[in-house]
Parts: structure tokens; sequence; C-alpha cells
């Protein structure tokens, strides 16, 4: 039964029974569902750089994608609204994935899922940049060395891959919840006072000056990862009027943002979008995830979605620098048309991301997540 509406000082809602088994296989309690969206946002962000922007991927077509795809850049230039969606799975995900963990397996978890994909896609551009550096400038060794971090965006460094702006709005989100909740043990008071405390924070720090307070908060993105966060305990417990009114804030608030730093032209010459357009996005991301969230996709079984996710971080990782030199080869020199040439270097990044996953991911990952919690084990051990 949903839940009643609840205060952050009543008894929390009890949790759903937990789900059969979503395919046949194994994959239990897995939502196929979120793997798909996962893909469409990769995909929605592809298009925007291939497609829907100008600058360095002009110089790749030899003229603007505006002129070679004068219909799909129209649309793809909306591509860019599949980072907000990112976030919003994301709050979604990480919530789920951190209830009943401790800090420490937070961060291996973590790391072991963000590092080895991002490492490889650093050396494959960096050497693509040395290869054809009328593309990408080539990578100094200072820049490369700092961009393994993953903090070279608050350090001032030139980044390697240009997606991962969005990787240090992700680490600062995964450091405040970490912090803030996490250390505690995850609940749903303490998520419902998290997501609370974050979205008046967002409010406040628009009427500061203050760049490290806005650093920190993140008043731009904020919105999207609160409503991710809202929607798991809805998934988890039920729909709940308290969590509900966190999403609609969150949606309200996250079309605003969007809105405002979207609707004009981007410094490469994107197209002018339409304001409206962007409000149904947003709007589209938050249900597509709500629909999700209170089971309605439960159908949606398809093993495939859980290779599509499975694609999606790798193929977010190298699509965009490694993508402008496919297309540069492929278009400029070998000739092939502008429609086969987005195919054709699409498809190439999808093999390149399963290969990532199927020769790094797998093999590396849980590697990685067992020597950190070895080390730490030892550590502990060596204390007086």
């Amino acid at each position: 039964m949903p839940a009643s509406s609840s205060t952050l000082t009543s008894a929390p809602p009890a949790p759903r029974p937990a789900p059969a088994p979503s395919v046949s296989g194994g994959h239990k309690n897995r939502l196929l569902a979120l793997d798909g969206l996962r893909l469409v946002a990769a995909l929605m962000v592809c298009l925007y750089h291939y497609t829907g922007r100008g600058g360095t991927v002009s110089e790749s077509w030899h003229r603007s994608p505006h002129l070679l795809f004068p219909t799909l850049s129209q649309m793809s230039a909306y591509g860019c609204l599949g980072v907000q969606f990112f976030f919003v799975i994301s709050g979604f995900v990480i919530c789920m994935s951190s209830w009943g963990r401790t800090l420490g397996d937070f961060f291996r978890s973590r790391v072991a899922r963000l590092y080895p994909a991002y490492w490889v896609a650093l050396v494959l551009v960096t050497g693509a940049s040395l290869v054809l550096p009328a593309v990408v400038h080539a990578v100094r060794l200072d820049e490369f060395l700092v961009n393994l971090t993953m903090l070279q965006q608050p350090m001032g460094a030139t980044r390697v891959l240009g997606v991962c702006w969005t990787l240090w709005a992700e680490v600062r989100f995964y450091a405040l919840f970490a912090l803030l909740v996490v250390m505690r043990g995850v609940t749903y008071r303490r998520v419902v006072l998290f997501c609370c405390v974050w979205t008046l924070a967002t409010v406040l720090t628009n009427t500061s000056d203050n760049q490290l307070l806005k650093q920190l908060v993140m008043p731009e993105y904020a919105p999207f990862f609160i409503g991710g966060l809202a929607l798991y305990l809805i998934h988890r417990f039920g729909s709940d009027l308290l969590l509900w009114g966190i999403v609609a804030v969150s949606w309200l608030l996250g079309q605003s943002t969007a809105t405002h730093g979207l609707w004009h032209p981007g410094a490469h010459g994107d197209l002018v979008r339409d304001p409206h357009v962007i409000v149904l996005i947003v709007t589209l991301a938050f249900a597509s995830v709500a629909v999700v969230a209170v089971g309605w996709t439960s159908w949606a079984n398809w093993s495939w979605l859980t290779t599509a996710g499975a694609l999606t971080y790798p193929f977010y990782l190298v699509h965009e620098h490694l993508g402008w030199f496919a297309i540069r080869v492929l278009h400029r020199g070998l000739g092939l048309p502008p429609y086969a040439t987005l195919a054709t270097t699409v498809l190439g990044m999808l093999v390149l991301a399963w290969l990532i996953n199927r020769f790094v991911e797998k093999p590396f990952g849980p590697r990685l997540k067992k020597a950190l919690k070895r080390e730490s084990l030892a550590g502990r051990l060596a204390r007086p």
C-alpha cells in the first residue's frame, strides 16, 4: 500500500517488498528500464556533439553541421540536455546503490566504477591527439598527469576529455551525499532531510556571489540530483506527498536553471533553443525516471538493456573527441557521405565502449575494489 503523507518527525514508511527477478538468467531486482534511459541520455549528448553544435566538430565535417544536417541539427541542438537527464538518473541510482553500505564501501564502489574506464579513455584520447593534433591540440604531459586525478577542473588545468566537466559535478554530488548521508547510514529520514536542506541551500546560493559556495552547492545542477534521490525513495517506500513535493520543487527549479543556461546560442555556435522545448525535455527527463520509480516499466525486462546500461559510461567518455577524429577520417579523408559517416561513427563508438566494458571495466573494476578494501584492512591492522 502507498505510504501516507509523512513529515520528518513521523515514522518513515515501510519499504515495499523486494520485487521478483526482472529477467531470467539472474538479473535480480535490476531496473532494466533505467539502463535503457541511460543510453538514451548518452545518445542525446552524442548527437549534440556531432550535429547540434559548431566549433571543433565543424572542422571535422569541413562545414557547419547545421548545413549538413538542417533538420537533424534542429533537434540535436537540444541533446545537451541529456546531461540533466543523466543527473536525475544518477540521483536515483546513487541512493539505491548506497543503501546499507558503509562510507568505505561507497567510496570503493565509486572509485572502481569511475576510474578504470576513465583512465583508458584518457590514454586513447591523448594518443589520438598526438596522431592527429589538427582535431584537438596535442596533450602535454603535465595536462595528462593531472587529468588522471579527475580533479583537473578545480585545478584550472585543460580537460583532455571534454565531457569530464560532468564527472566533476558527479564527484561533488557523491562527496556531499557521502559525508552528509552515507557516513551516518542511509535512511528515509536522512535522505529526505538532505534533499530539503540542499534545495534550500540551492535557492539561497543563487543570492550569493560566493564562488566556493556555488561550487559546493551546484545550484544549476542540484535540482536534478535531488529529484532523482526523491524518486528512488518513492520507488523503495511507495508514493508519499512529501516525496512528490520534493520532486515537483526539483522539477520547477531544474527547468528554470536549464532554460536560463541553454536557451541562448552557446560558445560553439549552437542554434537558438526554444525555452518551451527545453521545459518539455526537462519534464520528460523527470517523468521518465518517475515512471520507473512507480513500477510502470516492470514489463521492460529485455536482457539487452543490461548491455545498453553497461556501454553507457565508456561510450559517454570516448564519443566526443574520438568521434570527431572518426568523422574527420571518414568524411574528409575517405569521402563517406554525411549520414553514413554519422551512423558509422556512432556505431564505432558503441563497439569501442563494448570493448572497454568487456576488457577493462569487468576485469579491473572488481580487482581495484578488492585492492582498495585490502589496503583499508591492512591500514587498520597496522594502527597501534
